[in-house]
């Protein structure tokens, strides 16, 4: 995972080796921004394998999330069966279906199945990392419908019939830990905690993936954005927000992160309005010179 430029803790990396060799899947919670989603694009590079991304949302269902059919194509094709008919009734040769499950069976067929993500990651036999972002945010509903996907990766398609693998993906659910989640899926899954870095991890995460930004300011920066996650804000920087914040530094030919520098940049860092009032009225306690 150093490798692929992420610096795995031993915890993190525990986990994802049991949740390889285990075949089971593996739940990361944590903060917004700490890292979660970036494990399963980093698994799909190691493993040289696609990544396959269901983003969960509220009313999520399962045609979004599984299958669903191509409804206009049908139509379509169904109106040129009509008009091969009326040909044949005219006397033109045309070779149609002649009842109504021969129209289903025309139309109801691969060529009309739109695949979704969870299909997708079942019919790639193995090799693919199915990543369910933010499953949090979906209702009670789909996740009892996703628990019983993940307990026997099969599905049934009524006209086509049961799509099954010997060989799961590789599965990773995040979550921000906006509800509670089922204890049946947490049972299902591995699971791991991924926290905030520390300052000194967070200086390195900033050298390995901007190798641009100097090295005394990537510690600089690792230092208030550790400070600034104590004041216990609405929405506290992520990592990605620490990475825009030190390319921006850079882009602006800073060399030494001063009081002044931190406050016309806050907006890079910090993404909410009362939260900047709050970094504003504690500055002096975020920046120590």
């Amino acid at each position: 995972m150093r490798d692929h430029a992420y610096l795995a803790d031993r915890g993190l990396a525990t986990a994802v080796s049991l949740a390889l060799r285990l075949g089971r899947p593996l739940l990361l919670e944590g903060d917004a921004g700490v890292g979660k989603t970036e494990v399963a694009k980093v698994l799909s590079a190691i493993l040289e394998v696609p990544l396959i991304r269901l983003q969960c949302h509220e009313g999520i269902d399962a045609s979004q999330a599984l299958y669903d059919w191509d409804y206009p194509r049908q139509l379509l094709a169904l109106r040129a069966m009509e008009a091969l008919g009326e040909d044949a009734g005219n006397g033109a040769h045309a070779a149609g279906p002649s009842s109504l499950d021969d129209v289903a069976d025309l139309l109801y067929t691969e060529r009309f199945l739109l695949e979704r993500p969870l299909l997708r990651a079942l019919r790639s036999q193995g090799e693919a990392v199915l990543l369910i972002d933010e499953i949090d945010r979906a209702d009670d509903e789909f996740e009892a419908f996703l628990l019983e996907i993940l307990s026997d990766f099969q599905v049934s398609i009524p006209e086509l019939g049961t799509v099954t693998t010997t060989r799961p993906p590789v599965v990773i659910l995040t979550s921000n830990r906006t509800r509670e989640l089922h204890e049946a899926l947490r049972r299902r899954a591995l699971y791991h905690w991924i926290d905030h870095p520390d300052a000194a991890t967070e200086a390195e995460i900033i050298r390995v993936r901007a190798p641009e930004v100097p090295a005394a300011l990537a510690r600089s920066v690792a230092d208030v954005v550790v400070r600034l996650r104590q004041l216990e804000l609405f929405k506290p920087p992520g990592v990605a927000e620490t990475l825009d914040w030190a390319r921006a530094l850079t882009l602006l030919d800073v060399t030494a992160l001063d009081r002044e520098m931190l406050e016309d940049t806050l907006s890079t860092l910090v993404k909410d309005h009362d939260d900047v009032e709050r970094v504003r009225a504690e500055l002096d306690r975020v920046f120590v010179a």
